[in-house]
């Protein structure tokens, strides 16, 4: 199987093929952030880095060999935590770029699989327009049925998903933590800002800092464990790998902060492998 995986972030997809045994000949990665490109080399040391989407056009690959396209585009002008600007924007517009691949390919392969993820808080009017763009309905798929998390995200795919045949593998926010003790059944949906919001604090100012939070209108969208002392303390870099499915220090690399932003921004492993199983 020959790969392109656009916006590749931490390399979630290519994972997923490691994991269900795919035999991938060759995975090229458009990605531009420096730790996600450091994690990636460090787990896939062969796979073939092109730099920003936006060179597609220079880019030198057979797009005739291509059999998968993986594209997570840009949610932050579409996310109900962003401002929301709509699919033109600046950055969530990078779909369309998606797009142009993805017909470009078509020209040499019409059988290309694709697979496009962006979050269901979208509005109505942007899940439409991509829904049109690429004449395929969504399939909704919540992480929480994989893992401690609640993850909303939608999928626009040629692979034939069946979410009837998803069970809930009951894992609780609290099997995940590596002590004390939480009050929701699953976490909030890991966002990329939530290791940079919650970093450099000493125990009792971390603490201070949810409570400020928890006093205001967003408070319940955040994730915080209660330690032994009845003080909030932020989720580790351990605890943040968990509610996105990977193993234990699969980002030890990397500090929390880097880390977290990846994760953040990252695709939920297991979600992905359950899609591809149906390759």
């Amino acid at each position: 199987m020959v790969v392109l995986s656009l916006f590749d972030g931490m390399s979630t997809g290519q994972q997923a093929l490691r994991n269900l045994g795919f035999r991938v000949s060759k995975y090229y990665a458009s990605e531009i952030k420096k730790h996600a490109i450091e994690l990636t080399k460090h787990h896939f040391p062969n796979t073939v880095h092109l730099g920003d989407v936006k060179n597609w056009r220079s880019w030198s690959i057979d797009w005739s060999k291509v059999d998968l396209v993986l594209s997570g585009s840009p949610c932050q002008d579409l996310s109900s935590i962003g401002k929301r600007k709509g699919l033109h924007a600046e950055r969530s517009s990078l779909f369309f770029t998606f797009v142009d691949i993805l017909t470009h390919i078509r020209k040499y392969n019409r059988s290309v699989l694709f697979l496009q993820e962006n979050v269901a808080s979208a509005k109505k009017e942007d899940i439409e327009i991509m829904t049109e763009t690429l004449s395929t309905k969504p399939v909704l798929i919540d992480s929480k049925f994989f893992t401690a998390q609640r993850r909303r995200r939608l999928w626009w795919t040629n692979i034939k998903v069946k979410t009837d045949s998803i069970r809930d593998a009951g894992i609780m926010f609290k099997d995940i933590i590596g002590g004390g003790m939480v009050d929701k059944d699953k976490a909030m949906t890991l966002t990329a800002s939530y290791a940079k919001s919650t970093a450099y604090r000493d125990k009792i100012k971390l603490h201070k800092y949810f409570v400020k939070k928890l006093n205001n209108s967003y408070g319940g969208a955040f994730n915080y464990v209660i330690d032994e002392d009845g003080l909030y303390r932020a989720l580790t870099q351990t605890e943040m790998e968990r509610l996105q499915g990977f193993e234990d220090g699969y980002t030890s690399i990397l500090n929390r902060t880097h880390a977290g932003n990846l994760l953040g921004d990252a695709w939920t492993l297991l979600v992905i492998e359950y899609i591809f199983s149906f390759i």
